[in-house]
């Protein structure tokens, strides 16, 4: 009757919020994945959601088999693995944080070394949009700051970090006293490729004030970095990814307001934060972050 790439379907409609995008995660067409829906509801015998509802809207059927998805898929998910892999336990990471990388590589080094039974799989380095994959049982455990609602997954704190205003040091905002968000109305802002929703500056700072400066996208941290040095933009970012430069003498950091700060999370499907190997990386994750990172608070 209902097959498990249709619970996957469902899911894609529901990350993606439209046939069009559901389509493009799942490489089909849009016909086709149309298609599959109204052959699937003909043979339910019910409709799963609302056509052309912005945004879009699932029927209390539709709601109840993407719970069910939900509690299906990760199973699956994890079992196929478990038969590959029957003598190896594995993690597999994914981050959002464009930044994380800097100081996650060492942390790892220390989880490994109390852990060495288990093979952390960092998924493709930096992925912006991962909590899907996290949703379907592709990855185990993601580093965010974003977190999503009715989405089966369960947020474990880790530690909150200031994102610093980071400038050239010639810059005149370096004299300023207290930086504020009519400061930056004619300043170009560079931006890793995310959407400004999920930006910290933009959604605490510079969107309550209803300033929009010019936004220019750098998808390099390196480049972003020179960029900043010679003038060409200002950026937004946590200090662990600017220090060594700040040292050099190529830019400076300053404090947002009276401080920005955001928290990091560890996403994990909900029933599995207890999980003896995924508590250990998280707790010798948080307890490295802490002892070496400046600009950031642990609770």
């Amino acid at each position: 009757m209902i097959e498990l790439k249709h619970l996957r379907t469902l899911q894609a409609l529901r990350n993606s919020g439209s046939l069009v995008m559901a389509s493009l995660q799942l490489h089909q067409t849009q016909s086709a994945l149309s298609h599959q829906f109204s052959d699937l509801e003909q043979r339910l015998g019910f409709r799963l959601f609302v056509r052309k509802s912005q945004p879009l809207r699932f029927t209390p059927q539709g709601e109840i088999l993407l719970q069910l998805a939900e509690h299906i898929l990760p199973q699956v998910q994890q079992a196929l693995q478990t038969c590959q892999q029957p003598h190896q336990a594995t993690l597999r990471l994914a981050i959002e944080c464009h930044s994380c990388i800097q100081w996650l590589t060492p942390a790892l080094k220390a989880f490994r070394q109390q852990w060495p039974q288990v093979l952390v799989d960092l998924r493709s380095g930096v992925i912006f949009d991962p909590q899907p994959a996290l949703q379907q049982g592709e990855l185990d455990l993601v580093l965010t700051s974003d977190i999503l609602s009715r989405n089966g997954l369960y947020y474990v704190p880790m530690f909150d970090f200031e994102v610093r205003l980071v400038l050239a040091p010639d810059h005149p905002l370096v004299f300023r006293e207290v930086i504020v968000p009519d400061d930056l109305d004619q300043e170009t802002l560079l931006i890793y490729p995310v959407q400004r929703n999920r930006m910290d500056i933009w959604r605490y700072f510079l969107y309550p004030a209803s300033i929009t400066p010019i936004l220019k996208t750098v998808d390099n941290t390196l480049l972003l970095i020179q960029m900043v040095s010679a003038r060409m933009g200002i950026a937004a970012l946590p200090h662990w990814v600017v220090g060594s430069f700040e040292h050099q003498g190529l830019i400076v950091t300053r404090t947002l307001g009276e401080g920005l700060w955001s928290r990091l999370y560890a996403a994990v499907r909900n029933g599995e934060q207890c999980q003896p190997m995924t508590e250990e990386f998280i707790r010798s994750t948080r307890q490295h972050a802490c002892a070496y990172l400046p600009y950031v608070r642990c609770t």
